[in-house]
Order: structure tokens, then C-alpha cells, then sequence
């Protein structure tokens, strides 16, 4: 007969009574079959005569409708109120070197080090700006024109003195006195 199949009860397995694991084969037994069920598995209060040590399990719950049992009223008047988690810092972390706020709270004497900053980039401006104004005041014409002709003669003397050495070689040379890499002086050793 298509459809039906047949297995030794000394053989049960799982695989041909719930293929796929889904309960719900249709299962005819015989009457010695059913018999032998006791002595290959056993029962909940002995022991399996075939099977060394194997005895069924005590079935624990009576009702298995798990959910029915979960929200019934005597279950669910002992259990505690749903706790709501309150969220104790914020999402995302914030960076204390852009956030003012996280800075503050991490460092209460970054607000004051500002400040200090602040003050002292001001006074370095108002300095700079009255150093400019002494700068372009007849006062410091006057000095930067003294400095510009001090460093006019101390450039025209170096020439003048690396000019008067140039003659002296050439004129050496000239005579046949001087040779490329003579000195007068014993310094270097």
C-alpha cells in the first residue's frame, strides 16, 4: 500500500516516526507490538529489559499548553513588574577636545585655562600693536634710519676689506709670490 510504512518494534526510530522532526504520524500498533513496547523501553517506575540501564521519564507537567500556563492569572500575580531600563548616559560618547560641555565636566579648571588664554592672547596683541605704532612713530624712523645706515657701513666695510685681500692676492700673483692654499698663519694642523 503506498504511503504506509512498516518497522519492528525492537527498531523504533526517530526519523521514521517524525520525519523532519514534525510530530503527527499516524501510528496503528499490534497488540503484541504494544505489549513489547514495556520491556524494550521499559516504563516511568522500571527499568528496560532490553536496554541496559534505559528507563522512560517521568513526565513532569501534566498540561503541556506552556503559554496558557504562563499567563494564567495565578502564575502572573507572582511574577515581578516588567523592569524599564532607564538609560543612565547618553548614546554616543562625546569628545571632551570639541565638546565645551564634556570638557567642563571631565576638567573644571578648563573654563578658567581658557580665559587665561584669551587674556593673554589680548595683551600679546595690544603689545604688538603699540610696537608696530613705536615702529612707525618719528621716533622709530629715526632709529630704524640710524640701524639701516650702521648696516650700511658694516656692509660696505666687509666689502671694502674683502676687496683690499682680492688686490693683495692679485698682486701676489702677479709678482709670483702667492701660492693657491698658503697661509701666513700656523693654525691648522
Amino acid at each position: 500500500m503506498p504511503g504506509v510504512d512498516t518497522c519492528n518494534v525492537h527498531r523504533l526510530n526517530i526519523l521514521q516516526l517524525a520525519p523532519g522532526g514534525h510530530l503527527g504520524r499516524f501510528l496503528i500498533f499490534t497488540k503484541d507490538a504494544f505489549k513489547a513496547l514495556n520491556s524494550v523501553f521499559g516504563t516511568p517506575s522500571t527499568v528496560s529489559a532490553e536496554k541496559k540501564g534505559y528507563h522512560l521519564n517521568r513526565s513532569v507537567m501534566t498540561v503541556a499548553d506552556l503559554s496558557r500556563i504562563i499567563n494564567s492569572d495565578q502564575v502572573q500575580a507572582k511574577l515581578k513588574d516588567i523592569k524599564h531600563v532607564k538609560r543612565t548616559h547618553d548614546k554616543t560618547k562625546k569628545n571632551p577636545l570639541t565638546n565645551k560641555a564634556a570638557m567642563l565636566k571631565l576638567n573644571p579648571f578648563a573654563k578658567k585655562k581658557t580665559e587665561l588664554v584669551q587674556a593673554a592672547e589680548a595683551k600679546r596683541h595690544a603689545n604688538r600693536a603699540a610696537a608696530l605704532k613705536a615702529k612707525r612713530s618719528k621716533d622709530g624712523k629715526k632709529g630704524k634710519a640710524a640701524r639701516s645706515a650702521g648696516y650700511a657701513a658694516l656692509q660696505k666695510g666687509l666689502t671694502d676689506a674683502y676687496k683690499a685681500a682680492e688686490d693683495l692676492i692679485e698682486a701676489e700673483t702677479k709678482a709670483g709670490n702667492y701660492q693657491p692654499g698658503e697661509t701666513d698663519e700656523e693654525g691648522d694642523e
